[in-house]
């Protein structure tokens, strides 16, 4: 019987951008599940700083989407959109892929961009602060639901 399933690292192994659904939230706000599609490329592990939205394979073997939180020695430490604690060391081999461009709501950014660049790095910059700000979001965002929905009645 023959292996249907797609090899994602061999994919980019060879040298091909694939390009993805994302599933889980925690790269929200900037990825919501099935919606959302990333387009990554081989990372050249040189070239990967701060900020970075790489692929990576966990020791689990999970295939996970984080931002570079910082570059050490010891290796590379990652953190989600929607995460506050920083995971790793990551040794080197276990980068996979570089984020290059995305598609969001239909509409397709690449991660060169300005405004990309300067929101990413204030999101990653808010790491400390993450939680409260969702959480007031979260209530303004019921707040907004509550009104809407008495202006229906």
């Amino acid at each position: 019987m023959q292996n249907d399933k797609i090899d994602i690292e061999e994919l980019l192994e060879q040298g091909n951008t694939i390009q993805i659904h994302t599933q889980g939230y925690s790269m929200y706000p900037m990825f919501l599940p099935e919606r959302d599609e990333a387009i990554i490329r081989q990372a050249a592990l040189a070239d990967l700083k701060r900020g970075d939205v790489v692929l990576y394979r966990r020791k689990s073997g999970i295939l996970v989407l984080h931002r570079i939180w910082k570059h050490k020695s010891d290796g590379f430490y990652m953190v989600g959109d929607n995460q506050t604690e920083i995971e790793g060391p990551l040794e080197d081999s276990q980068i996979k892929g570089l984020l290059v461009a995305f598609i969001r709501k239909g509409k397709y950014v690449e991660t060169t961009q300005l405004f990309y660049r300067v929101i990413s790095r204030f999101w990653l910059f808010l790491r400390p602060f993450r939680n409260p700000i969702m959480k007031v979001a979260a209530k303004i965002k019921k707040a907004v639901q509550k009104i809407e929905k008495k202006k229906k009645r």
